[in-house]
């Protein structure tokens, strides 16, 4: 199925007028979303506490009795567009300079989302909930999710400054590669761009970590649901892999969590890549579950949950995370061969509140 008529003709003087798509953006920490380590302080005790659970967040979602970021407010509705009910493949694209250690963390996390077998709370279980949306049919999102053929340009063959419309070139050249090229794969195939901290790319740290959409036959061939997410380390840091980095107007409000893999631009690409992937999965077409009225600016599954990590949390307050007890790094979610991650949580679309296996009345 294909988006509306309308919302293409917007997409189509949107890409005349600023050679960019309209995507669906990331959350990350902008000052709005800070309040004073008082306020932070009252509400961690209030949710330990077992009270109500006030936050920033519940100011624009509704009150909760169970959890920050609840509310029967939310009218999260399913526009009948398909869900990624196929088995699950993704198809990574290295674009610029990555070492080893930096593509192992985030193979880790990719290969842990359908890996049943690592300990509680898992990335799996946190898959779980976004396998209870379902199509028209029926028919659950996928519970398999594979890494699939992947492709590195270590040359920047489109530059070191991208736009958002020349992502879909990145993409471009990796399906048409003549050599070893990235299969195409229109029922369940993700294509994930991830570019390197020395890359540039429009809106990059100003309005967005990441995004998700879907390419344009003109451009690429075939329409894919892709995704963009970058690396922060050297550009901003405090903003994209936050919570492991503080940014400016938030110092002395809390201080950086430590990394679980030990690199605070990757660590925190994790759960960017986590949050696309989840609603590239639930709304690959921009045409399924979302909340709002315009298919053009969806407020997706991971963006109702937006900054929540754990039990009680909300604004610039995490909620309750799991602490390593070796290495000291901040966690809630075990991976592959003893991996760690900390992943942003999701809405549950039956329990109406955002979700995760690591939340305190899941133990």
């Amino acid at each position: 199925m294909s988006v509306s008529s309308s919302c293409l003709l917007l997409l189509a003087l949107a890409a005349l007028a600023v050679a960019s798509p309209l995507a669906v953006v990331a959350w990350r920490p902008w000052p709005h979303h800070f309040v004073s380590r008082s306020a932070v302080n009252a509400t961690a005790a209030m949710s330990t506490g077992g009270g109500s659970g006030g936050s920033v967040a519940t100011g624009v979602l509704g009150a909760s009795k169970k959890y920050e970021g609840s509310s029967e407010f939310v009218k999260l509705r399913y526009h009948m567009g398909p869900v990624l009910t196929a088995n699950v493949t993704i198809h990574p694209i290295w674009y610029g300079a990555w070492a080893p250690a930096q593509k192992h963390i985030l193979r880790a996390f990719l290969r842990s989302i359908s890996a049943a077998s690592a300990p509680h709370p898992s990335v799996a279980a946190w898959w779980r909930t976004v396998r209870l949306y379902t199509d028209q049919t029926g028919a659950n999102v996928s519970a398999t999710v594979l890494l699939g053929t992947e492709r590195s340009d270590r040359h920047y063959y489109r530059g070191r400054a991208l736009t958002r419309l020349a992502i879909q070139s990145v993409i471009r050249d990796a399906v048409t590669a003549p050599r070893r090229p990235i299969p195409v794969n229109p029922r369940g195939g993700l294509y994930l761009v991830l570019t390197s901290s020395d890359v540039a790319v429009q809106d990059f740290c100003v309005q967005a970590c990441g995004f998700h959409y879907f390419t344009f036959p003109a451009i690429v061939g075939y329409t894919l649901p892709y995704a963009w997410v970058g690396n922060s380390a050297t550009q901003c840091p405090g903003i994209c892999a936050y919570p492991f980095a503080v940014p400016p107007f938030a110092v002395g409000l809390r201080s950086a969590e430590r990394p679980p893999n030990g690199d605070v631009g990757v660590d925190g690409m994790v759960s960017v890549v986590a949050h696309e992937l989840a609603e590239m999965a639930s709304n690959p077409l921009v045409n399924a579950w979302y909340a709002g009225e315009d298919p053009c600016f969806p407020t997706e599954i991971a963006d109702l949950c937006e900054g929540i990590y754990g039990t009680g949390g909300g604004g610039a307050y995490t909620g309750q995370l799991l602490i390593d007890a070796h290495t000291g790094a901040a966690f809630n979610m075990h991976g592959v061969g003893g991996s760690k991650f900390l992943v942003q949580w999701i809405w549950h679309p039956y329990l109406s509140y955002c979700s995760g296996p690591n939340a305190l009345d899941h133990q």
